[in-house]
Parts: C-alpha cells; structure tokens; sequence
C-alpha cells in the first residue's frame, strides 16, 4: 500500500505541490498537527470531523488524515483535475471511508446542508487572505469548532478581531515555531449572511 509521502511525490509529477522537496511539506503538515493538538488542548474540543479548504495536491489533509487516526475529512477544492487525483491517492493509502471529496467554490459549498456548521476543525494551507479564508471556513465550523491558518514567515498583523467577530471567531493562540500558524475558535455560530455570493469575499474583504 502507498505511504503518504509517495502520495505526496505523486501530487508533485502533476505539479499540484508548491517549490521545496516533499519533505519540507509533510515537516509543514506535521507543524499543522502540532498547531491542531495547541488548540484542541486549550478549547478543550475533541477533533473529529474535519475539513481542508483548498485541498490542492493534498496537503496537510493526507498528512493529518493519517497523523489523526480516529478523525473523518471533507477535501474542498475548485478544481475538478486535482480533485480527481486527490480520490486516487485516497484509494491507494486506504483513506478512502475515511474522507469525502467535493468539487466546488468555498462560497457555494459553505452553504450546503450537509456541509454547514457540522466540521469541529477546518485548516486551510495558501488558500487565500485571512480576510477571505475567514469568510468561508466560519460558516463550515460548528460552534467552538477550531480554524488552522498557516501563516508567511515574516511577521506581520493579518488578523482583525472585529472582522473574525463579526463571523463569530475569535482569536484562540498562535503558534511560531518551527511554522507559525493562526487559531481561531468559532464562539458562536456564523451569521446565514456569510459567506456572500461568489467573489464578494476576496473583492470586498471584510478587513
């Protein structure tokens, strides 16, 4: 059976991965885990079902998938072509009961029944601004589920507290080291008016 790191080598021959060996992004997805395990300690929530906004090549949700055992994913991704060789890989590590795969933009399935305020973790790896990351994973997350942001390596201010309120998030901890990632914690559930119709987000962010 595959190992995840041929999964991983695979997503790279369809250029599905970004610059850098395919270990410096599973050393990437385990800061994701240690990030994910920061936060369920200090909320308290257990981590269960989970999702990856913008799945791409597949990282970090193959890597946490088997990093978290006992946790069920949703992959969430545009693009059909990546998609597809997504569900192969799942096929070949055996995940394949453990995860489901929806083609679509975040706006429009952020707003599916089944989808909606049902993810206790969602992490998101490049997917977009924290502005717009925080639009469309708030409306996946039920209430005191945990968001799981990568962060740039230069430090910079990207997070406005009253723009995560006005979704119902709030900061929870920060991690910088050897990665740095930004969790927030869903404290209430997200207003039925996000997210806003496809595109609205990222040309009128909302900080």
């Amino acid at each position: 059976m595959m190992n995840v790191r041929d999964a991983l080598a695979v997503s790279r021959t369809f250029g599905f991965l970004g610059p850098g060996p395919v270990d410096d992004h599973l050393q990437h997805a385990e800061g994701f885990a240690q990030a994910i395990e920061l936060g369920a300690e200090r909320s308290g929530r257990p981590i269960r079902r989970c999702a990856d906004l913008g799945t791409g090549g597949g990282v970090p949700g193959l890597v946490l998938m088997e990093r978290f055992p006992n946790s069920e994913w949703v992959f969430l991704d545009s693009s059909e072509k990546r998609m597809a060789v997504v569900r192969e890989l799942l096929d070949e590590l055996g995940f394949e009961n453990r995860c489901t795969v929806h083609v679509g933009r975040a706006e429009t399935l952020a707003r599916r029944v089944e989808l909606r305020g049902s993810f206790d973790l969602v992490v998101a790896r490049g997917f977009s601004g924290p502005a717009v990351t925080a639009e469309c994973a708030a409306p996946l997350l039920a209430e005191g589920g945990l968001l799981v942001v990568s962060e740039p390596p230069i430090e910079t201010e990207r997070w406005s507290i009253s723009g995560l309120a006005e979704l119902g998030l709030i900061e929870l901890t920060r991690m910088e080291a050897p990665f740095r990632f930004f969790v927030a914690q869903q404290e209430t559930r997200c207003s039925d008016r996000y997210p806003r119709r496809t595109g609205i987000p990222a040309k009128r962010p909302l900080f």
